[in-house]
């Protein structure tokens, strides 16, 4: 009976075969990887904190006139207002 645990290596390489470059260049690779991961979570995060920080800067910076329905700006102004039509 054989005892051994390990599975059968991929094109009958085994573990031993394998050189220590291609070790390295898998890690490197998967250090290139989770870098960027991480870089690209942190972008997210930076650009959500920043949207509420602003929002919440522009609540606080209100002024009486923003309660007004035409102060938002949204809305395109009438093109004949005030010219007595």
């Amino acid at each position: 009976m054989s005892t051994e645990s390990e599975a059968p290596a991929v094109a009958g390489e085994t573990a031993a075969e394998e050189t220590p470059t291609e070790e390295k260049k898998e890690s490197s690779t998967l250090k290139v990887i989770t870098w960027l991961s991480v870089g690209m979570a942190v972008a997210a995060l930076g650009i959500f904190v920043g949207r509420e920080l602003r929002s919440r800067y522009k609540f606080n910076h209100r002024t009486p006139y923003d309660f007004y329905d035409h102060a938002s700006g949204n809305e395109p102004q009438a093109g004949d207002f005030g010219l007595g039509v």
